[in-house]
């Protein structure tokens, strides 16, 4: 047999050897070929070491030219493996509005602490004290459902820019533990970080404004049913306000903020503690009437979210028909009936010519008095800059 008759049998062995291993299991090229080599040893060493010296030599080269080979494409297969899988796992540990990671502030925004009234513990926050010459308004940002005080917020560096006043509060941390999620002590903690602010700051008392998305927007709308503070205007984006359904949908989807209600809400065995989920609710809370002729609310959700994101935008829709009926308006022009809801679910379209809000289109909108909803064309979201500019008229 010539000797490149010879090659061409080993590369048929080594096909047969190693082929099947690199697509199987590009991890083990090597130890299954040598696995492979060792069942038929005799085989391989006669067709290796026959022939004259330099065709033995070129066999032995080929060999193991082709094993380097062979282990450099499975060491690039285990790395884009292991990237595709490092990217799924930061994919799925980073929700856009639920960013949990720490933001690194300005140095100008202050790390402060502020002791609870009612247990004394102490809250982060980071705070802008205004320089201007004249008070200024004050901006309480509130961070999301999994988020805390050091999380990333975008409108801090707005605030900054105008030289308002800015806080943004530590209520307990993340939504996972009974102290967070709408309790006595975390509603207590915003409006401590908000008595802080106006001590501590350059703040205008008739100038305060609160703004959040997602578990932010849920703890804005708390705050405008049971703040103590006179508030000139609430912004909620993307807001949860029925922890009672809204675990339910968590439920059905397998989020994890299914587990996270059931914690707060203090539930035991497999029942949701329903009276505690409704007492954390916007939902379920008596809407302070008076408030309202001092205070304006303007409440926005993407018409995707619910498919795009984790809470569907008629939790938004139900707050806003629910405060109409607590003020007893009595023109049902002024609610969202059940028939415009299931046109939004069913096209998830604008209903007519609303306009927008910054580049988007408003699918439907409806205001009485000093509430307002808005129904947009977006997702998760809040639309930053539009946000502050509604809030300060800018």
């Amino acid at each position: 047999m010539s000797a490149i008759a010879k090659i061409g049998k080993i590369v048929f062995i080594y096909n047969r050897w190693l082929g099947p291993g690199v697509r199987r299991d590009t991890g083990n090229v090597f130890v299954d070929f040598m696995k492979k080599i060792i069942f038929t040893k005799q085989y391989f060493v006669y067709l290796l070491l026959s022939g004259s010296l330099i065709e033995i030599g070129m066999k032995i080269l080929f060999v193991v030219m082709a094993c380097g080979i062979g282990l450099f494409f499975a060491s690039c297969a285990s790395l884009r493996k292991s990237g595709k899988q490092e990217k799924q796992k930061s994919d799925t540990a980073i929700v856009k509005f639920d960013d949990t990671r720490s933001a690194i502030w300005d140095p100008a925004i202050a790390l402060v602490e502020i002791e609870s009234p009612i247990d004394q513990k102490k809250q982060k926050a980071y705070f802008y004290k205004s320089t201007a010459a004249k008070p200024q308004p004050l901006l309480v940002s509130l961070h999301t459902w999994s988020g805390n005080y050091a999380q990333q917020d975008s409108i801090a560096e707005l605030a900054k820019a105008n030289d308002y006043n800015y806080i943004h509060p530590d209520f307990r941390g993340a939504n996972n533990k009974v102290e967070a999620c709408g309790s006595a002590l975390a509603l207590s903690d915003i409006d401590a970080s908000i008595d802080y602010a106006i001590k501590h700051g350059n703040v205008d008392p008739k100038q305060i404004y609160v703004v959040g998305v997602s578990g932010g927007g849920y703890a804005t709308l708390n705050v405008f049913m049971h703040s103590k503070h006179r508030i000139r205007k609430f912004s909620a984006w993307a807001s949860i306000t029925d922890l009672v359904a809204w675990y339910n949908e968590c439920t059905a989807k397998g989020l994890k903020y299914a587990h996270d209600v059931f914690v707060c809400t203090a539930s035991e065995g497999d029942e949701l503690n329903i009276a505690e989920a409704e007492k954390r609710s916007p939902l379920y809370a008596s809407t302070p009437v008076a408030k309202l002729r001092q205070s304006q609310l303007s409440i926005f959700a993407g018409v995707h979210d619910g498919i795009t994101g984790s809470v569907p935008f008629t939790h938004s829709i139900h707050l806003y028909n629910k405060i109409l009926e607590d003020l007893k308006v009595a023109d049902k022009s002024y609610y969202v009936s059940s028939a415009e809801i299931d046109r939004l679910l069913a096209s998830r379209k604008p209903l007519g010519d609303f306009g927008k809000i910054g580049t988007r289109e408003i699918c439907l909108t409806k205001q009485y008095g000093n509430v307002r909803l808005v129904i947009f064309d977006g997702g998760h979201e809040m639309l930053t800059d539009y946000a502050y500019g509604d809030l300060f008229n800018k």
